[in-house]
């Protein structure tokens, strides 16, 4: 009687493993989950077109040109409130502060130094005179060149004589007219060029500072804006690629 120990002789790939396990033979083995051998696809940022960046804004902003340019229409603006107001203080400073009617005696303070100056307002042709009673110096009247009339508040004052003292003081004073119905006198000064420099000077000086402003801030802000939209072309035209990978070249 034997005894056999060991596997069965006719089991051949039982005896090559020794432990009853089938084996694959070498060719035949397959590996599903283990890494591919060859190049794995460039990932991003090797080689491949980059999205482009979000663009920066561009400054500085437009709403620059639009402030100053609203800077400029409020400054003729107020040139043009200027001159008025100019003119209007003006005429404020030569006409008449009060006025007396034909055959009356008044009052008046006259100065070498002021220009004075006989105002008529009427409502026709009418011929009129004047006359000084009283005063602590010597008083001329004279007629001027030429015919100014100026309308103020819907009463037009026409310069009639002009007044010359040697010495100020309050002086007595009648004038008449003809026609004495609708006649008024009085004194004020005369109206110079120099009366209306200030208003001139609101009219042109102050609109011309905020247009010249206007227009120099302007063209720095287009040409800033112009130059930092160059920049940024320039940026996003050299960032479209990114850099190449290990295999790029």
């Amino acid at each position: 009687m034997s005894h056999d120990f060991g596997p069965s002789s006719g089991d051949a790939s039982t005896r090559a493993s020794g432990y009853g396990v089938p084996q694959q033979p070498y060719g035949q083995q397959q590996y599903q989950n283990g890494p591919s051998y060859g190049y794995a696809p460039p990932g991003p940022g090797y080689g491949t077109p980059q999205g482009p960046s979000p663009m920066a804004k561009i400054k500085p902003s437009i709403g620059w040109i639009v402030g100053v340019w609203l800077v400029a229409v409020l400054s003729v603006v107020v040139g043009i409130g200027g001159f008025v107001g100019g003119v209007f203080g003006a005429l404020g400073d030569v006409l008449p502060t009060s006025s007396f009617g034909s055959g009356k005696t008044v009052t008046v303070k006259l100065d070498p130094a002021a220009g004075s100056v006989i105002y008529v307002s009427t409502t026709g042709p009418t011929d009129f005179e004047c006359a000084f009673q009283g005063g602590p110096g010597t008083a001329t009247l004279t007629r001027p060149q030429g015919q100014q009339t100026v309308t103020v508040n819907g009463v037009s004052w026409e310069m009639g004589l002009l007044v010359g003292v040697d010495k100020a003081g309050d002086y007595r004073l009648t004038c008449t007219a003809d026609e004495a119905a609708g006649t008024e006198f009085g004194v004020g000064r005369e109206l110079s060029t120099d009366s209306l420099l200030g208003g001139v000077i609101a009219l042109f000086a102050v609109p011309s500072g905020g247009l010249l402003l206007a227009v120099i801030v302007t063209i720095v802000v287009l040409v800033r804006r112009s130059g930092a939209r160059r920049r940024q072309a320039e940026a996003a035209s050299a960032g479209q690629w990114g850099p190449q990978g290990p295999y790029g070249g």
